[in-house]
């Protein structure tokens, strides 16, 4: 997820701007967490000073998070037609569209912010209007790549505004913020035309029905599916909400206009299997993805069986093979044909591999690279390969690092400021470091013991102590009830073994129960489940 700040001016006085404001989502560490943001705890101090957000594109990574952490920042935001329709769209749900300022600017603009002199320059990615933002100011001017790729045939969109780049070169460019997922790929990413090409000869060959599955946001590479599907004399049926969500927006910004109606869903069973196309969402394996209720035989109007075929037109995200995997087990279940990027070349990356970024530094000529987007090996293998294309400084930076860059060229980390994560637990926005969170990975690990006994007034135990438990396994040696009885017994044993007056308090009772049912179950089990005594006194 990205969500970068950039500041100008005396401490006192410093206006800031922010640049991308995303998600990233969760994973098996964070059980019942789906997304996940930045914490703006340092730039909600400085709040008055923000003159403006500014979006580069509209991937979740880059905008998923505007909604929710605006309410914090209240700042105006601009984005391009294509993004700003999304973010409209997203504001909308979340009842804030009346509150939010939101500019709509034209690709290749320049506008000021407080000290900031802003221009968008066209640039590829796996989707509609990427930008990277010529950021000057008095210091200099800073390059914000944002995600980008050279493709010299994108199918949709204008190609790489290449004499803007050498523009800014020539103009001078201190610093150089780019994109490093692909470092450590040699060559170039390849173009999205070669990607439709391939998918009109793979579509030729199937005989069934067909399913591809994409991400949505991807436009060009809708484009590409809709046109081999139509060069097949195949009609396309779009089956996810996020595929109607961006074939919306698309169409909004004059986009997908030369392209047949969409069938509808409920009409689509009626066609001939080698006359219908279906475009899914679910390319990662998500579980309530289009594809996976199809592979589960759980989707109302959508089947798929021996003779069909599932085309991911996709590539692993890292984190998400189990997902992937076993979706494509149960199609495979199910008769299904199964073709991937690794089969055939279906699929091309949206982010650059080295020959591209090494034309890239030649354009700008920056004279400090600042690598991001990527792992600790991807930042590092990127300032690497900065220095051996002779670019003077690089410096790697890590999540809330304050890099202070000077006209000079030189550039040093000169502080760290907060930079947490946020988790959108159900409809609650919290700490990544929230004890429920830890709570919830104890319990995942080892379960849940509660236990409730009644004491009286003078200590006495008056009833249990009763069990009850969650997630605790059994076994034929050790049976449900033979494991409550042990544990029942143990925490009697404890309470006995108090002296008379702390009988009496209801927080030591709580305490040496909880130890004494807790080491029993670990003896039999060799687990630690979290235990939870109630005392009630009568």
């Amino acid at each position: 997820m990205n969500f970068n700040l950039y500041g100008y001016g005396p401490e006192h006085d410093r206006k800031w701007i922010i640049v991308d404001c995303g998600v990233t989502f969760g994973d098996l560490s964070t059980p019942g967490v789906e997304l996940i943001m930045p914490d703006p705890q340092f730039i909600e101090e400085y709040r008055d000073k923000i003159v403006g957000m500014v979006l580069t594109h509209a991937h979740e990574d880059h905008m998923g998070a505007v909604a929710q952490l605006w309410p914090s920042l209240q700042c105006p935001i601009y984005a391009t037609p294509f993004t700003a329709w999304l973010v409209n769209d997203r504001l909308h749900e979340h009842g804030l569209t009346e509150e939010v300022e939101l500019h709509e600017i034209g690709l290749n603009s320049r506008f000021e912010l407080g000290p900031f002199d802003i221009q968008l320059v066209t640039l590829t990615h796996s989707i509609p209007e990427p930008n990277g933002l010529a950021i000057r100011t008095p210091a200099g001017t800073v390059l914000h790549t944002g995600d980008w790729k050279i493709d010299p045939d994108p199918v949709i969109g204008e190609e790489t505004d290449v004499s803007a780049l050498e523009a800014l070169g020539n103009e001078g460019v201190l610093a150089m913020v780019c994109d490093s997922t692909n470092v450590f790929s040699k060559g170039s990413a390849g173009s999205e035309g070669d990607v439709r090409d391939a998918l009109v000869e793979v579509i030729a060959e199937q005989t069934g029905k067909v399913a591809v599955a994409a991400f949505a946001s991807n436009v060009a590479r809708l484009q590409s599916i809709i046109e081999a599907a139509e060069a097949n004399d195949r009609r396309v049926c779009l089956v996810g909400r996020s595929m109607f969500r961006m074939t919306s927006a698309a169409r909004h910004v004059g986009l997908l206009q030369k392209v047949r109606d969409f069938v509808d869903v409920e009409e689509a069973g009626f066609f001939p299997d080698e006359k219908i196309l279906y475009l899914c969402t679910g390319s990662q394996g998500e579980p309530r993805a289009a594809l996976s209720r199809i592979a589960e035989g759980s989707h109302r109007h959508v089947t798929l069986g021996a003779g069909d075929t599932v085309i991911f037109s996709s590539r692993i995200i890292p984190g998400n093979e189990i997902g992937i995997f076993d979706l494509q087990n149960r199609l495979a279940e199910r008769g299904v044909k199964i073709i991937t990027e690794k089969d055939r070349p279906i699929h091309v990356s949206g982010h650059p591999c080295r020959d591209e970024l090494a034309q890239m530094y030649g354009w700008a000529k920056p004279k400090i690279a600042i690598p991001v987007h990527g792992e600790r090996r991807h930042l590092i293998e990127h300032a690497a390969f900065a220095r051996s294309i002779q670019v003077p400084h690089a410096v790697t930076v890590r999540n809330g690092d304050l890099v202070e860059m000077h006209a000079s060229g030189e550039a040093a980390v000169i502080d760290e400021v907060p930079a947490g994560r946020l988790h959108m637990d159900g409809q609650f926005l919290v700490s990544a470091q929230a004890e429920s969170m830890r709570e919830r990975r104890r319990l995942a690990w080892a379960g849940q013991v509660m236990v409730a006994l009644t004491i009286s007034e003078r200590g006495e135990l008056l009833s249990g102590p009763d069990i009850r438990v969650n997630g605790i396994p059994e076994t034929d040696e050790f049976p449900m009830d033979r494991l409550l009885d042990r544990m029942a017994d143990a925490g009697e044993a404890a309470f006995d073994a108090l002296p008379g007056k702390d009988r009496r308090d209801t927080d030591a009772v709580e305490e040496a129960v909880r130890l004494g049912v807790r080491r029993e179950i670990a003896r039999i089990w060799g687990k630690k489940p979290a235990v939870d005594v109630l005392v009630m006194e009568v």
